[in-house]
């Protein structure tokens, strides 16, 4: 994969133009960057916002032609292969971007005047003539307008073929709805078809060491925004259409962290307490790490580790703006602490990784294919493949292999993924409690609140994956480690 600066489309082309770039033209380099670069699109999209400053009408509309062509690219694709005369892969990401956006535009924005879409699509692409060697406008002309002009086709029977039915109408990547048709059947896998291709609603987690639940609420809808208490997580808000978040009233003081209700209850499950030391094992950017800090009214130890430095920054800064102070950030790899007794191993130093004691309570959020939260990432459909699913698996078990040594006899470990695949989840858990018969895994029940529990599985463990109050797909199991 060639790198941006060879090629010269990504959204840092943006900076050097001399006028202020138009929304789809914010939309298309970022389209182009998150494809080539695998970078989350939201963090393309915040970095480009950040340094070219629409306004915010431009801002509203790039965000929504980003998150609506990655949402959508399925159905968009197979749309445009009934008007195209060669496979949409095998044209230049310049082209095959143009021709996204474009029909984005005409398949599901009403408000944009057909002849608008069109006209800026072809514009878009006229300025890499001489890098494509070709000039490229009247493909996209051609094929544009040729849809604009041909009747919706129908979509494949689903009796006759329920993978391409499902594909086409949600959007989902075909060898993913093949696992779920397998497992859950045809109406449970388009139940989750459909909500890996929903929009999401903006949830944050009120911050309890600085403000209550419903002080929060009380202080939002006074300033005209629409708040509303989440159905079962006890210390979040959903909010609709309240603009930008930075802009919010609480955000600058540490009123509330922006997270979905499911990764608001993992902690819960850990119940930390006040003056424990607990070990976050894959913390960053932050958000389970300071709850657990709310949880235990920052009175405590959290050692909070992950390998990325650029990851424990933000880190660091989301503890400040939320007045957090027993964070003991760490970059590091998780598989490589230890516990020796005598010796301490704090900071961002990573050549001191031993501990002078066992943990209480260890939560291991670990990377994983993120399939439960596709909804947020829309990028991922595009990206993941079942094979990966078996090296997550590796990594995650011995992520679990090694953090577990860390917790004292009697010390609880909450296993968790955002992922909806039970080679990730349940066999971790499995294979691990198998080969550890010091670890027994106990139900979740007493740590959840009353109305989450139907998110409890036949075995005690927590998932959202089939919830019905629109949360990400998250899974988590409660390991107790025996006393001695």
């Amino acid at each position: 994969m060639k790198a941006k600066s060879d090629l010269g489309y990504g959204s840092s082309r943006l900076l050097h133009s001399r006028s202020q770039p138009s929304a789809r033209s914010i939309a298309f380099h970022a389209l182009i960057e998150t494809e080539q670069r695998e970078t989350p699109a939201d963090e393309v999209l915040s970095d480009t916002l950040r340094q070219v400053c629409p306004d915010s009408r431009e801002r509203a509309l790039a965000t929504e032609l980003i998150y609506g062509v990655l949402r959508r690219r399925g159905t968009i694709d197979w749309r445009l292969a009934q008007v195209m005369d060669r496979p949409i892969g095998r044209l230049p990401v310049v082209v095959k971007t143009a021709l996204r956006l474009g029909a984005y535009q005409l398949l599901y924005l009403d408000k944009i005047p057909d002849s608008a879409a069109v006209h800026e699509s072809v514009q878009i692409v006229k300025p890499f003539r001489a890098k494509l060697g070709r000039d490229w406008s009247g493909f996209v002309n051609a094929v544009l307008r040729t849809l604009l002009r041909t009747p919706e086709p129908a979509c494949p029977d689903p009796a006759a073929a329920p993978v391409a039915a499902l594909a086409v109408r949600y959007s989902c990547p075909e060898w993913l709805i093949r696992r779920w048709l397998e497992r859950f059947g045809p109406i449970q896998a388009e139940r989750l078809c459909r909500a890996a291709s929903e929009i999401p609603p903006l949830t944050i987690r009120a911050n309890t060491l600085r403000v209550s639940r419903e002080a929060l609420i009380e202080r939002l809808v006074q300033s005209g925004v629409d708040a509303r208490a989440t159905d079962v997580s006890p210390v979040g808000i959903r909010l609709h259409k309240c603009g930008s978040v930075t802009e919010l009233p609480g955000f600058c003081d540490g009123a509330f962290y922006v997270e979905d209700e499911a990764g608001q209850l993992i902690p819960l499950l850990l119940d930390p307490q006040p003056g424990e030391r607990v070990l976050d094992a894959c913390a960053a950017p932050g958000g389970k790490t300071t709850h657990l800090a709310a949880l235990m009214r920052d009175q405590g130890e959290i050692v909070a580790v992950d390998r990325s430095p650029q990851r424990v920054r933000r880190m660091e800064d989301n503890c400040r703006r939320l007045g957090v102070s027993i964070v003991q950030p760490l970059v590091a790899d998780a598989r490589e602490l230890t516990v020796t007794p005598g010796k301490r191993g704090h900071g961002r130093d990573t050549r001191s990784l031993p501990f002078n004691a066992p943990f209480d309570r260890i939560l291991l959020d670990v990377p994983c294919s993120g399939l439960g939260v596709l909804r947020r990432h829309p990028e991922g459909k595009w990206r993941k493949q079942a094979a990966a699913l078996q090296r997550h698996q590796k990594l995650q078990r011995e992520l679990l292999e090694a953090v577990s040594a860390l917790l004292r006899p009697g010390g609880v470990l909450v296993y968790s993924t955002c992922s909806t695949e039970p080679e990730e989840n349940e066999q971790v858990v499995d294979q691990f409690c198998e080969a550890h018969a010091e670890f027994r895994r106990e139900g979740v029940g007493p740590w959840v609140p009353p109305t989450g529990l139907p998110l409890l599985t036949s075995r005690g463990d927590f998932s959202t994956m089939f919830s019905e109050h629109s949360m990400d797909a998250f899974f988590a199991a409660r390991l107790r480690r025996v006393a001695s």
